[in-house]
């Protein structure tokens, strides 16, 4: 039997059994895992030992949440779950990477035009109406919103503004417009691309690393702009889903 399958079968027997020893050995096997995260965030103001508890935390969520039985590689599983843990350990601060000025700048354009638009029309506002209103254009709004999920702290339940009454970024967010389903946080997009096809992949990549539109992607790849806008809506809500399912 194979390391990978030993592993599996040590997880099928903690689901059956519920044996908190089967659990801690569990923990131990993949402390490497969390601590491995825990180093991505350092050098942001937070001791490296309450990094590690803060990870560890999520890996222990990461043991109980994992069904061996989705075919799904358990490290795959665990990173977005410990990944999501220390972000919520720094929710309240501000932005974890740096953001050039500009860019917050749109994003923040972006996020107030949204909510006042959401209040006048009584639904969500379309890429162009928010473009229009914000007096950017299309792409800079795909753009912004893409950052924003991807750059910010907070999840797509957090707050939108400090009203109580504003709902959340999801709620005023369109859902019929390509791509908005954008992943909450780079380091979590880079621990899952792995299972995608390759063309997915590179989309991705250019995407979110190289920072190309999606006009410039259709360019290197020889496609639509249309076909690569549906690609990415696609694939960045595949990879939502997973996210969903692991946390």
């Amino acid at each position: 039997m194979s390391a990978s399958e030993a592993t599996l079968e040590r997880f099928r027997e903690y689901r059956r059994t519920g044996d908190r020893r089967v659990r801690n050995a569990l923990v131990e096997q993949h402390m490497g895992l969390a601590e491995h995260l825990a180093r991505r965030y350092r050098n942001r103001g937070q001791a490296a030992d309450d990094l590690n508890q803060v990870a560890l935390l999520g890996l222990v969520k990461a043991v109980d949440r994992f069904d061996p039985s989705r075919g799904l590689a358990f490290t795959t599983f665990a990173t977005p779950t410990i990944l999501g843990e220390l972000k919520r350990h720094f929710r309240d601060r501000a932005w974890t990477v740096h953001v050039p000025r500009q860019v917050q700048e749109q994003i923040l354009a972006v996020t107030r035009s949204i909510q006042d638009l959401h209040q006048v029309l009584g639904r969500s506002p379309t890429v162009a109406e928010t473009a229009r209103a914000s007096g950017l254009s299309e792409e800079a709004v795909l753009a912004a919103m893409e950052a924003n999920r991807i750059l910010a702290v907070g999840s797509l339940d957090a707050p939108l503004t400090a009203d109580a009454d504003a709902g959340t970024v999801a709620d005023h967010i369109g859902s019929e417009e390509s791509g908005h389903e954008a992943v909450e946080h780079r380091m979590l997009v880079a621990s899952l691309v792995d299972v995608l096809p390759s063309r997915e992949r590179e989309i991705i990549r250019l995407r979110f690393y190289e920072g190309l539109s999606q006009s410039q992607i259709g360019d290197r790849l020889g496609i639509s702009q249309m076909h690569v806008s549906r690609l990415l809506a696609r694939t960045l809500s595949r990879l939502r889903g997973m996210v969903d399912d692991a946390t």
